[in-house]
């Protein structure tokens, strides 16, 4: 939700390196930037408390109140940029960036789709596809949305919904190309037999008479041999 704010205690980094960073990883700390209007600030957090202002009613979007090494006084910032590690997936590395409150900033927000499994297209049948699922938009720090929701309830097959149909919360401006396409739905997918060429109709047919001359002539052979069988059998005229 917007206007979240959570408070974020963090250390100063006095070792750089990335010795230092993973001996920090080890230790349950999450190495970091802090950036603002002066030098960039080495910081570490703790992974817990990062998590947790991080998950918050926020999320991703949330104000941090930034505390370094416990000295009263905290930075407004936003999270700017993090870093997963892809076997574990825990948090390697954050950047994070100070802001006024006071200045709108641009921020990636997630886009929902909301009412698809009723949507007329949905139940004839169509297919449901979300092309776009974030967008950037322009708005005060306490006003960034965590997400933005859009109605497709009413899609039929065929429809397009374009970023130009999003509805923003006031105070939000969305920003990109307003033809982008957000979601569509298509009609499903049929399998369509290839048509065959002159050349392969005539091979077809020319294989189908031969069969059936195969099949006429091994009737033709078994014909005498039941024949015979059959004059073997008959008893001998006295």
């Amino acid at each position: 939700m917007a206007g979240e704010r959570t408070k974020l205690l963090v250390s100063q980094r006095e070792t750089l390196g990335s010795a230092e960073s993973r001996r920090l990883r080890k230790s349950g700390f999450v190495p970091g930037v802090l950036y603002g209007s002066g030098e960039p600030v080495a910081i570490c957090v703790e992974s817990r408390e990062l998590r947790r202002a991080l998950t918050g009613a926020a999320g991703l979007h949330s104000i941090l109140d930034v505390e370094i090494d416990g000295k009263g006084s905290t930075h407004a910032s936003i999270l700017k940029e993090f870093q997963v590690d892809p076997v574990r997936g825990g948090v390697t590395h954050v950047d994070l960036q100070e802001v006024r409150l006071d200045q709108t900033i641009n921020a990636a927000v997630s886009v929902n789709l909301i009412g698809g499994d009723v949507a007329p297209g949905v139940k004839e049948g169509g297919v449901l596809s979300q092309v776009l699922r974030e967008v950037t938009v322009e708005a005060l720090p306490l006003e960034v949305p965590e997400h933005i929701d859009i109605d497709v309830s009413t899609m039929e097959i065929g429809g397009t919904l374009r970023v130009g149909e999003l509805v923003a919360p006031e105070g939000v401006t969305i920003l990109g190309d307003t033809e982008a396409v957000v979601a569509t739905i298509t009609a499903p997918t049929r399998e369509v037999e290839p048509e065959l060429t002159e050349e392969e109709l005539a091979a077809a047919e020319a294989e189908a008479e031969g069969a059936e001359g195969e099949a006429a002539a091994e009737g033709g052979e078994e014909a005498p041999a039941e024949a015979e069988a059959s004059g073997d059998e008959a008893p001998a005229e006295e």
